[in-house]
C-alpha cells in the first residue's frame, strides 16, 4: 500500500514513464516500419480495388507456364503481369458499373469461346461440338486426385472470367456505335475532293543548318507540360554502366594448351602420370574426372560432330584421337570410341514431374511421382488401352493433343540419357518407367528401324578460361575506374569509359521489374535494378558488382531518378528532341514570315532561299511531294481561292499555300459502303482507345517498388 501511495504521489512520473514507454515502441526500427509502411500482401490499387500479392503470382505463373510451352524466355514478365492485371480490374469495374452479370451459366456456355478451348481440338469431338460436360467431370475429379492441377484451373478460371468480362462488355459499347448519313457523305466528300495548291515549304532541317538551335532541358519540360497523358511515367531509372569483361589472355590461352596437353599425351597428377587420354582404359571415367564437358555416351551422326572430325570420322580407326583443337572457347581432344548404324525409334511416355525437376512447375514431392507413377505403370501394363488416359495426368504440356509422342528420336538426338537408354536397351512394344532429370517418365516404344552410321565420341575439353591473375587485372581496372568516377558528373563517366575504350551504356530508363538490362543479359542485372532503386540511392550513387562464374565487372552510375508522375525531361530527350526542335524553328520561320509581310509567294521563296512548288492534296491521303502533311491539307480546302495563307507549322517545314481550285473524282463506293467501311473502323479501333482512356484517367496506385522484398504477411 506504501508503495501505491508513493505511485498516486507522483502520478506525474507515472505519466513520463508511459510516454517514453511509448515513444520507445513507435520510434523502434521494426515497430515503426510495421505501422506505418504498406501491406506486403497488396501491391497496389486501381481506382481504390486491391491489387494482391497473391493475384499477381498467379497471373505471372500462367504468363510463365503458357511462355515455357511456346518455348518463350520465362523471366521478365512481371511488368506485363501488372499490366494485364491493371486492364482487368479497370474492365472489372465497368463492367460492374453497367450492370453486366457473369453468371456460372453464361461463364460455362462461353468457355467454349475462350482461346485456350477455342484453339485447341482436343476440346471438340468429331462434329464440332464442345465436350463441355467431360471436361467439368475432369476439373471435378482433379480437386481429389490432382491437387495441383485443380489449383492450376483455379488460376487460370479467374483470368478467363476476365476475358469473358471484356468480351461482354466491348460487345454491349460496340454495338451502340453507328455512323449517321451525313458523317458518311463527309467522308465520301473527303475521300473524292482533291485541291490543287501552289506553295512555298520553309524545311526545319535546311532553315536549321543557317539557323542553329539547342533544345534546352527546359524546352522538353514545357512540351511534355502541355501532352500529359502522353508522358505519364512508372518510376525508372537512368542508369549508365562500364562492363569489364575477365576475358582470358594470351598466357592464359597458352596455359590451358599445356594442361590439355599434359592429360592427353603425359598423365594425370592423381595416377603419378601413369594413365593419360591415350592409355586410359576407361574413356569415360577419365573424361569425368578431367574433363570440363561431360562424356557423353549416345552415338552421333557425323552432322553433330565438331568440324575439325566431320572430314574425318568416316576413315577413322576406333580407338583413334583428334586434337587438341579449338572449339569456341574450348581446347578439346577427341577420341573415337565405336561406331555402328544407328536405330530410330518411335515412342511415346507420359511425365510425372515433381518439385525441384528440370522445367517442372509441380509442387508434388519426389516420391509421391514415383507413387504415382509406379501406380500408373501397373495400370497401364495390365490394359495398354489406358495409355491415353493417362496422359490426362502428364505433366508435359499438350501432351493430350500430341498422344505423348516425341516422334522418331536416334542415340543422337537431343534427349536426355536416361530416355535414350531406355530406348536402346527395349523392343518394339516394351512399356516401363524410366527416371530423368524431368522426372519418372512412362514410355512405350512404338516402332524401330535402321539408319545410318553413327560414332561413340569421346571428348576431353578444357575451358579457356580467365586465370585469377586476369581477373585480379580485371578487378583492379574496374576499382580504378569506379575510385576515379565516383563523385564526378555522368559526361565524366561516360568520356572517362570512352577514352578507355571500355564497354560502355546508357540506358535511360530502366524499370524496376524488367529483369534484365540492355546489352548485358547477366545474372547480375537484377541486382544492379534493384541497386538503382533502393530507397536510399541517389543520383551520382556508384556500385562495382561481380558476374558469378566469369569474373565479369560492372560499374553503374545512376544518372537519374524517374519517379511515377510525368516523364523526366532527359529520360525522353531522345524520343522528343526532333519534335520539340521542329517547334522552336517552326516559331522563328513564322516570326519571320510575318516580319517579311510577304504579298505572295514568290516574295516568301526569295526571301528563305528556296522554290515555289505545286501539288494536289486530299484530305484522305494528306501528302504534299511525300511528306504527310495534315495541316497543309486542312489549309488548302479551308482558304480562299487565289489568297495566300497564314504560316503554316507542318511536320517537316512552315508552309504558305495558294489554293487554286479544288475537283472532286467521284471514286467507286456508295453511301451503304462506306457506312459499314467507317462502322468496322470505328468498333476496331474503340477496344484499344476505350482501354487507354480508362488507364489514363485511373487512380492507379503502385506499391511493388515498396513491398516487393518484404514477406507477405
Amino acid at each position: 500500500m506504501a508503495i501505491l501511495g508513493e505511485i498516486r504521489k507522483r502520478s506525474w512520473l507515472l505519466l513520463g514513464v508511459i510516454a517514453l514507454g511509448l515513444v520507445s515502441f513507435l520510434f523502434n526500427a521494426d515497430t515503426f516500419d510495421k505501422m506505418f509502411s504498406k501491406n506486403p500482401n497488396v501491391f497496389g490499387k486501381v481506382n481504390g480495388d486491391d491489387i494482391t500479392r497473391d493475384e499477381f503470382n498467379d497471373q505471372l505463373f500462367i504468363m510463365q507456364q503458357q511462355a515455357q510451352q511456346q518455348g518463350q524466355p520465362t523471366k521478365g514478365l512481371e511488368e506485363q503481369a501488372w499490366q494485364i492485371l491493371v486492364q482487368s480490374k479497370l474492365i472489372k469495374q465497368q463492367f460492374d458499373k453497367m450492370g453486366l452479370k457473369l453468371t456460372d451459366e453464361i461463364f460455362w456456355s462461353q468457355l467454349q469461346y475462350d482461346p485456350i478451348f477455342a484453339q485447341s481440338q482436343q476440346y471438340f469431338d468429331e462434329k464440332g461440338n464442345f465436350k463441355l460436360q467431360q471436361l467439368k467431370s475432369e476439373i471435378e475429379a482433379s480437386q481429389a486426385t490432382n491437387p495441383e492441377s485443380y489449383s492450376y484451373w483455379l488460376k487460370n478460371k479467374k483470368a478467363i472470367e476476365y476475358r469473358m468480362m471484356a468480351r461482354m462488355l466491348f460487345g454491349n459499347l460496340t454495338s451502340g456505335i453507328t455512323t449517321s448519313k451525313k458523317e458518311a457523305e463527309l467522308m465520301m466528300k473527303f475521300r473524292d475532293d482533291m485541291a490543287n495548291i501552289d506553295f512555298v515549304k520553309v524545311d526545319y532541317l535546311e532553315f536549321s543548318k543557317k539557323n542553329n538551335v539547342k533544345v534546352t532541358t527546359q524546352d522538353l519540360a514545357d512540351y511534355i507540360k502541355q501532352h500529359p497523358t502522353r508522358f505519364k511515367a512508372t518510376a525508372s531509372r537512368n542508369l549508365a554502366y562500364a562492363y569489364f569483361p575477365a576475358a582470358p589472355s594470351a598466357q592464359d590461352d597458352a596455359a590451358t594448351l599445356n594442361e590439355i596437353n599434359k592429360l592427353f599425351l603425359k598423365g594425370t597428377d592423381a595416377s603419378n602420370g601413369t594413365e593419360n587420354f591415350q592409355n586410359t582404359k576407361n574413356d569415360s571415367m577419365f573424361v569425368e574426372l578431367n574433363s570440363d564437358v561431360p562424356f557423353i555416351p549416345q552415338y552421333v551422326s557425323p552432322t553433330q560432330l565438331p568440324a575439325e572430325l566431320k572430314d574425318k570420322i568416316a576413315t577413322a580407326a576406333i580407338g583413334q584421337t583428334f586434337g587438341p583443337y579449338k572449339e569456341q572457347s574450348l581446347y578439346v581432344v577427341s577420341k573415337l570410341l565405336d561406331k555402328k548404324a544407328s536405330d530410330s525409334t518411335l515412342s511415346k511416355h507420359i511425365l510425372i514431374a515433381y518439385k525441384g525437376a528440370e522445367r517442372s512447375t509441380s509442387n508434388r514431392t519426389k516420391e509421391a511421382a514415383k507413387k504415382t507413377a509406379d501406380s500408373l505403370l501397373a495400370v497401364i501394363k495390365a490394359d495398354p488401352s489406358k495409355f491415353a488416359d493417362g496422359l490426362k495426368l502428364s505433366d508435359e504440356p499438350n501432351a493430350v493433343e500430341r498422344n505423348g509422342s516425341v516422334g522418331w528420336t536416334t542415340p543422337a538426338s537431343q534427349f536426355a540419357p536416361g530416355y535414350l537408354s531406355f530406348l536402346a536397351n527395349n523392343p518394339k512394344g516394351a512399356t516401363g518407367l524410366q527416371e530423368t532429370a524431368f522426372g519418372y517418365h512412362i514410355i512405350n516404344v512404338e516402332d524401330k528401324k535402321s539408319g545410318a552410321m553413327t560414332y561413340k565420341i569421346a571428348h576431353l575439353a578444357k575451358a579457356i578460361k580467365a586465370s585469377d591473375k586476369t581477373e585480379n587485372q580485371v578487378l583492379t581496372q574496374a576499382t580504378r575506374f569506379i575510385q576515379q568516377t565516383e563523385g564526378k558528373s555522368f559526361n565524366q563517366f561516360k568520356s572517362l569509359a570512352e577514352k578507355n575504350k571500355y564497354r560502355f551504356d546508357n540506358p535511360k530508363s530502366v524499370g524496376r521489374f524488367q529483369g534484365t538490362l540492355p546489352g548485358l543479359n547477366t545474372d547480375k542485372d537484377s541486382d544492379v535494378i534493384a541497386w538503382a532503386f533502393d530507397k536510399k540511392r541517389n543520383v551520382g550513387d556508384t556500385d562495382i558488382f561481380t558476374v558469378e562464374g566469369t569474373g565479369d565487372r560492372i560499374v553503374a552510375y545512376v544518372v537519374g531518378k524517374q519517379d511515377e508522375g510525368l516523364a523526366d525531361p532527359e529520360t525522353v530527350r531522345d524520343q522528343i528532341e526532333p519534335v520539340v526542335k521542329n517547334k522552336i524553328l517552326a516559331k522563328k520561320i513564322i516570326e519571320k514570315i510575318n516580319a517579311g509581310k510577304y504579298a505572295s509567294l514568290d516574295q516568301a521563296a526569295k526571301a528563305f532561299g528556296t522554290t515555289k512548288g505545286s501539288a494536289d492534296v486530299n484530305l484522305f491521303n494528306p501528302a504534299v511531294n511525300g511528306a504527310m502533311e495534315p495541316k497543309v491539307a486542312g489549309a488548302a480546302f479551308g482558304v480562299a481561292a487565289n489568297k495566300l495563307s497564314q504560316p503554316i507549322e507542318g511536320m517537316t517545314g512552315v508552309y504558305l499555300v495558294v489554293k487554286k481550285s479544288v475537283k472532286t473524282n467521284k471514286l467507286p463506293g456508295d453511301i451503304k459502303q462506306i457506312t459499314e467501311s467507317i462502322n468496322q473502323q470505328n468498333s476496331q479501333q474503340f477496344t484499344g482507345a476505350f482501354l487507354k482512356s480508362l488507364q489514363d484517367n485511373a487512380d492507379i496506385k503502385d506499391y511493388r517498388i515498396e513491398v516487393w522484398d518484404k514477406a507477405a504477411q
